[in-house]
């Protein structure tokens, strides 16, 4: 991992109205670094994920992703894009064309590849996640797990630098959640800088660096996962962990 921060978020503040949901974010995320968000529903873990592709613009305060300042204007978001993948709840895949056309599309519009180097490019990846055998397939004939693991596959065809999960695993079947996370572990030890919004306390554990837990728009406690769950500082943070774990107990 180097010290070059290949994310920069300074004084990061936006609102939706008069609600302010992202309150003086700074957050700086080294190449290689991986990631874990947490908090409760509104806390603004998404929108700040969000943010760092451009989904969503900030009012104040600067964000630079791999040297391109986003708050500066049109041309630096396409750029930016390229750079950043990005996993959402929803698999969002087109669900009239093929897994392997759901692939390939991106590379061939926006890198330029002719259909066969982007239809290599995809298979690799859906080995990669392990279901070359459905390449031929609709997302309708897959089950949501594989979905979303295609999903995972689309967003690494197009190289990024960077992987941003925004609750992946949060509308699949129980059954179905270990494949992606175990997706995901894979891509860790891959090396990829990955931001991850998750509830899925045993993957903070085992893959992140850093867990970050937020509330009320703003960055409360960050820490190396031992620290963090075996002393977190913050109140909120001890009341939030605890509601957590139990309610996993529970399951």
């Amino acid at each position: 991992m180097t010290t070059e921060s290949i994310i920069r978020m300074e004084a990061v503040n936006k609102w939706y109205g008069e609600f302010q949901v992202l309150t003086g974010i700074d957050l700086s995320v080294r190449q290689g670094e991986r990631i874990v968000i947490c908090g409760p529903s509104g806390s603004g873990k998404s929108t700040l994920i969000r943010c760092i592709n451009r989904l969503e613009t900030v009012q104040k305060g600067r964000i630079v992703v791999d040297g391109i300042e986003l708050t500066a204007g049109g041309k630096n978001v396409d750029a930016v894009r390229a750079e950043v993948g990005m996993v959402f709840q929803q698999f969002n895949l087109f669900p009239h064309l093929t897994i392997l056309e759901n692939c390939t599309l991106a590379p061939m519009r926006s890198r330029g590849m002719t259909k066969a180097q982007a239809e290599e490019v995809a298979m690799k990846y859906l080995a990669r996640v392990r279901i070359p055998e459905q390449a031929r397939k609709y997302p309708s004939q897959l089950s949501g797990g594989q979905q979303q693991r295609v999903a995972i596959a689309r967003a690494l065809c197009m190289t990024p630098k960077i992987m941003l999960f925004d609750e992946p695993t949060s509308a699949l079947d129980p059954e179905m959640v270990k494949e992606v996370l175990d997706t995901m572990i894979g891509l860790a030890e891959d090396g990829m800088t990955m931001l991850c919004v998750t509830h899925e306390m045993g993957f903070a554990r085992s893959v992140a660096d850093r867990v970050i837990f937020m509330a009320e728009g703003k960055i409360v406690e960050q820490a190396p996962p031992e620290q963090f769950f075996g002393n977190p500082k913050d109140e909120r943070t001890r009341q939030f962990l605890g509601q957590i774990l139990s309610s996993h107990q529970a399951h």
